[in-house]
């Protein structure tokens, strides 16, 4: 009994040890200690841990009686119930030592995991700022470009703007010269109209004068 509670004893330090040092071992046991925690594996423990606190209260019980019956007897008490107190002490020392390293071992397992799953939630949540800030990143760049699109086109419309001014410009002055041509042309229209006009005269002025010499002509021939 002694032998294997010492060997259940070193059994839970070495698993407590695994715990405490991040190994590839460890994963291992938590996974085994996982596995045990499913189906009946949890009413077994409780079993075996019920079993055993139950006869660590029957030793404790033996240990009080043989205590009780050594004050009955006015303090003297035989080698047999020596040894056999001996023994009780150290068994129930012993059951009750393994219980609190089968607890210790429990909650080691329930914080690992807990602190895994919590380390597997940051990384998501990490994951999910980085793709964040990088769809963020590549908005900026997108608005960079059309914010450099839509200052080219600023730069477009100004130049247009520009042209637009210098042929206004021309066009304007362009009228200005069809109106002095427009204003030359009547001009030389008006003198036209006048040349032909005094031709006109001279033309009937000849026409006249050609008609009296012709009656002249006429009056010295008869």
């Amino acid at each position: 009994m002694i032998q294997l509670l010492f060997t259940l004893i070193f059994a839970e330090m070495a698993l407590i040890v695994i715990f405490v040092f991040k190994t590839p071992l460890r994963k291992l046991v938590i996974m085994g200690l996982d596995r045990v925690k499913r189906g009946r594996g949890p009413i077994i423990v409780k079993t075996v841990a019920g079993t055993v606190f139950v006869v660590m209260l029957s030793t404790i019980y033996s240990i009080a009686s043989i205590r009780t019956r050594w004050m009955d007897e006015g303090g003297d008490i035989t080698p047999t119930d020596q040894i056999l107190l001996a023994q009780h002490l150290l068994e129930a020392s012993l059951m009750g030592f393994s219980l609190f390293l089968a607890f210790m071992i429990d909650r080691l397992h329930h914080y690992i995991r807990e602190l895994s799953m919590r380390r597997k939630t940051m990384e998501a949540v990490r994951k999910q700022n980085r793709a964040f800030e990088d769809g963020k990143s590549g908005a900026s760049e997108e608005i960079k470009t059309l914010e450099e699109e839509a200052s080219a086109l600023r730069g477009k419309i100004k130049q247009l703007e520009s042209e637009l001014q210098v042929k206004a410009k021309e066009a304007s002055g362009a009228e200005a010269n069809a109106v002095a041509l427009k204003k030359q042309s009547e001009g030389f229209l008006l003198e036209y109209d006048r040349l032909l006009e005094e031709n006109q005269n001279l033309r009937s002025q000849l026409q006249s004068l050609d008609r009296t010499l012709s009656r002249s002509d006429s009056k010295k021939v008869s």
